[in-house]
Parts: structure tokens; C-alpha cells; sequence
């Protein structure tokens, strides 16, 4: 069903609760207004501290999931920094990636992709990321047509591009950047902390699961 079908529908169950009630249609829109000040003025619970270079923090904690990091100075760095990471752990250098990547010098860096979703018999997949949380070391990516989740689920390897400016502290500071940039929650929201993994086998850890066996994150200091 699409989402505006599935709004539309859900829309007139509200409204036929709220008849059903003897409540007038017209209270809807004081209600979210209700909804949005006790977002605004809700209290966060106690937090741990977190170092106040976040970069760093990051990179702590993503490593110690298992994810790979480098960094790089400029945007113009990342092709060459991903086939290097490719060649170390003898990986195809083809792939496919968001479309707002399309634009850095990957051909020269020996790197082959296609800016499109996944298919199974796709490898790699490169993205970006709607920002990234210093107290886990997590991706966090927000679907839309532009940036489906199938490219860092379905390939075995996931490589994502991270500018330093997106690393927030904590998860609360993310959901909060959601609200603030987004306004309302994307189709699908991934928190990624690493290459996915299970236990469900006689307690024995197995990578790659559910998803990518192999998570890797290239830094960038300048946008």
C-alpha cells in the first residue's frame, strides 16, 4: 500500500474513533499541537558522559563492533580511501551506491559502480548517513527513494561515508536531528553498530547473518 493510501486510511479510523467518541473533527489539529509541545519540552533521562572529541569517541567504540574506520581530509579522498580498503581485504572493486555519490572520482581510483539499489548478486554496497552517534559508535541511515536501505543491507560488504560534522553525541541528539531536519520519521530507520551478527547457534557468534558480514567507515573531516 503507499503511504499516502495508507495515511488516508488511517486518517478516517481516527476520525471515525473520535465521532464514535462525540469529539469534533476540528479537535485534531489542537491535539497535534498538544503532541508537538510535549515533544518540545520533554526532559531527557540521566546520560552518560561522552568525550567531548565525538570523532574520536566514534571511532573508539565503531572499532570495538568490529567496524573498520579511516578518515580522510576532503570528500575528493574517499574513492581512493575505499579501494584501498577494498585491495587490503582482497574485495571486488565493483559495487553500487547512493546516487549523491556519483559525483567523486571513483573511476580513478580504480572503483566501478552503479547508482542504483542492490540486487543479490551486488557485493558491495557504499552510502552515506543521515549522521552517525559518538556513545555507540552507530550509523544512523533514513530511507527515501534517493537513499534505499536494501544497498547497506543487502550486500555483503557496507561502506559507509561519514562527515565528521554529522557525529553526534548520543542517540538522543539523533532522534532529535531527525526531528528538527526531517520533521517525521523516514519508511525505514537503521541503527548500525557494526557487521550484523547472531548468537542463536550453540551460543557461537556468526557474522553476517542478517546483513552485511563487513561494515567499514571512511571519515571525512571536510565536507
Amino acid at each position: 500500500m503507499r503511504r499516502m493510501d495508507t495515511d488516508t486510511a488511517r486518517a478516517a479510523i481516527l476520525a471515525q474513533i473520535r465521532a464514535r467518541r462525540g469529539r469534533p473533527a476540528g479537535m485534531r489539529e489542537q491535539e497535534l499541537r498538544d503532541v508537538e509541545f510535549e515533544i518540545g519540552r520533554h526532559q531527557r533521562g540521566p546520560q552518560p558522559s561522552v568525550p567531548a572529541d565525538a570523532v574520536a569517541a566514534f571511532i573508539a567504540q565503531a572499532t570495538a563492533l568490529q567496524t573498520s574506520v579511516a578518515r580522510v581530509a576532503g570528500q575528493g579522498d574517499v574513492p581512493q580511501a575505499v579501494a584501498g580498503y577494498l585491495r587490503e581485504q582482497d574485495l571486488p572493486m565493483r559495487g553500487v551506491a547512493w546516487a549523491a555519490l556519483d559525483g567523486l572520482p571513483w573511476s580513478a581510483a580504480g572503483v566501478t559502480l552503479e547508482f542504483r539499489p542492490p540486487v543479490d548478486a551486488d557485493k558491495l554496497g557504499i552510502t552515506g548517513c543521515f549522521c552517525a552517534v559518538a556513545e555507540t559508535g552507530s550509523l544512523v541511515l533514513a530511507s527515501s527513494q534517493a537513499t534505499p536501505a536494501s544497498t547497506h543491507l543487502l550486500p555483503e560488504t557496507h561502506v559507509a561515508i561519514v562527515p565528521a560534522t554529522r557525529i553526534v553525541p548520543t542517540l538522543e541528539d539523533a532522534y532529535a536531528l531527525l526531528r528538527t531536519e526531517l520533521g517525521e520519521l523516514p519508511r525505514a530507520l537503521s541503527t548500525v553498530s557494526g557487521p550484523s551478527r547472531t548468537g542463536d547457534i550453540e551460543q557461537t557468534i556468526v557474522l553476517g547473518a542478517h546483513g552485511p558480514y563487513r561494515v567499514h567507515v571512511v571519515i571525512v573531516d571536510a565536507a
